[in-house]
């Protein structure tokens, strides 16, 4: 709780009563897997449900005096969920603040630090702290999604190919996962910025655009991702393509040289009689010639025709 700039615990049962300056939040971790935790009982049943819910997506809604926000960030620690992103489910009524996860969010602490430094002084400090807190530490990571995406354009000509499908399959994966959720939350956002409450100030409302145009940003930067990976996935797979059909050419070219070659050998290595010159101790010599002038014509064939370019 903040009340006259002092940051104070106070019990979980006091929260629905309590009715000072300042305004206290009440943070629920867990929730969904260890039960319906207790919430206060002043809660509308909409808000109360929305912040129980088992799957969410990010959105704002304006519930009787209060707000309901979802937004997702990254988790403090790894989980085993199959979403990119966690979720954080906030109710504010301006002077009270309700706030449950499933799993911890790594954003929560930077709003935790800003709470008992006096930072905040309301609802809707607390929500532009928090939309500050997820944007700015997801921003890098995007970022570094494209540079990642840079560094397999440059390497597409020298690169194993198949290692080089891969990765770029793993960075179009993780940019599509991290879309999925960095779009809502920018509509969220922009959402509470448009709130009639009085708890959200005009400076809170700059920071919750601000917050929601990195969003928009991040939106845009994984979509470009997203489609480069397509492009750099069809680039790879046409010079496979050509590489296949470079040593398709090298194999026809040595099939076709031999060919006539073998046609003189098995007709001169029949156990009959009558082989032309088959006492004469040139005959090898002569026949090795014969089948040499005909390598030669066939390459001159195939670079005449122009068949033996790259």
């Amino acid at each position: 709780m903040l009340e006259a700039g002092i940051v104070r615990e106070i019990p979980p049962a006091q929260v629905a009563d309590y009715r000072g300056d300042g305004f206290v939040w009440l943070h629920v971790e867990g929730a969904g897997r260890n039960g319906r935790p207790d919430l206060p009982s002043s809660l509308p049943d909409l808000a109360a449900n929305a912040l129980l819910a088992s799957e969410t997506r990010p959105r704002c809604d304006e519930i009787e005096e209060g707000a309901i926000i979802n937004l997702r960030g990254n988790a403090l620690v790894a989980t085993a969920d199959s979403d990119r992103l966690v979720s954080i489910r906030v109710w504010v009524e301006g002077g009270r603040i309700t706030s449950v996860t499933r799993n911890p969010l790594a954003a929560l602490a930077k709003v935790e630090a800003a709470m008992l430094a006096g930072k905040l002084c309301d609802g809707g400090d607390f929500v532009a702290a928090l939309a500050q807190a997820i944007s700015t530490e997801l921003d890098p990571e995007v970022a570094e999604l494209g540079d990642a995406l840079d560094d397999c354009e440059a390497g597409i000509e020298s690169a194993d190919i198949y290692a080089l499908r891969r990765r770029i399959a793993a960075l179009r994966s993780q940019a599509i996962a991290l879309r999925r959720f960095v779009a809502p939350d920018r509509d969220a956002l922009a959402s509470m910025a448009q709130l009639p409450f009085a708890w959200i100030s005009k400076d809170d409302r700059v920071h919750l655009r601000d917050a929601a145009d990195r969003f928009a940003r991040m939106a845009e930067e994984l979509e470009a991702v997203r489609e480069r990976a397509a492009l750099l996935h069809e680039q790879l797979t046409d010079l496979r393509a050509e590489i296949v059909d470079r040593r398709s050419l090298a194999i026809a070219v040595v099939a076709f040289i031999f060919l006539p070659l073998t046609f003189v050998t098995g007709l001169l290595g029949m156990n009959v009689d009558g082989i032309p010159f088959a006492d004469h101790e040139w005959a090898f010599w002569g026949v090795f010639g014969v089948c040499v002038l005909i390598a030669l014509a066939v390459l001159g064939w195939f670079a005449v025709r122009q068949w033996l370019d790259d």
